[in-house]
């Protein structure tokens, strides 16, 4: 399914469902992890999960889901909030990469043993049009299970940035 292509004007700090989310981010169907954006401005993004209880998590092996892919669900926070800052400037979000996680702490071992839902958030601490730092927090039940930072490289994997220049 593509990305949407033509920006949609949105009210600051508007609740998002799953059905924006999955409409502009790349992650479709079980992929897309997050199920509503709660809280966000130009520089935070907050979202709610329940995903990590499926049986049928993609993410999920040998029967359970490893705290380390608290990074995916992170990452996908960060898509939707550059979809956000994208549609707030009348433009288009640039294909992101995740190029390095720094500082990561994993205070659980699992997150398909949680009963409540994931709360993950992402703020963005600098950037500029070729890449972004994140630092990303998700917790559950106001408990911090991971946390750390994440940088955003911008561009096509063809080495060339969006607007056609090389980097």
């Amino acid at each position: 399914m593509p990305l949407a292509t033509n920006p949609e004007p949105l009210p600051v700090g508007e609740r998002l469902d799953r059905h924006w989310i999955e409409r502009h981010i790349p992650h479709q169907g079980r992929m897309c992890l997050l199920d509503e954006v709660i809280a966000w401005d130009l520089a935070m993004i907050r979202c709610r999960a329940s995903s990590h209880r499926l049986t049928d998590n993609p993410l999920r092996a040998h029967g359970r889901l490893g705290a380390a892919c608290g990074v995916e669900y992170a990452g996908q926070a960060m898509a939707a909030h550059g979809a956000i800052v994208a549609a707030l400037t009348g433009t288009r979000a640039p294909p992101g990469y995740l190029a390095s996680v720094r500082n990561l702490l994993l205070r659980v071992t699992r997150l398909d043993d949680l009963a409540e839902d994931l709360a993950v958030t992402a703020r963005r601490l600098a950037g500029d049009d070729t890449s972004a730092l994140y630092e990303l927090t998700l917790s559950c039940a106001g408990r911090e299970l991971v946390s750390g930072r994440a940088s955003i490289v911008f561009g096509t994997l063809s080495g060339r940035h969006t607007d056609g220049t090389s980097p």
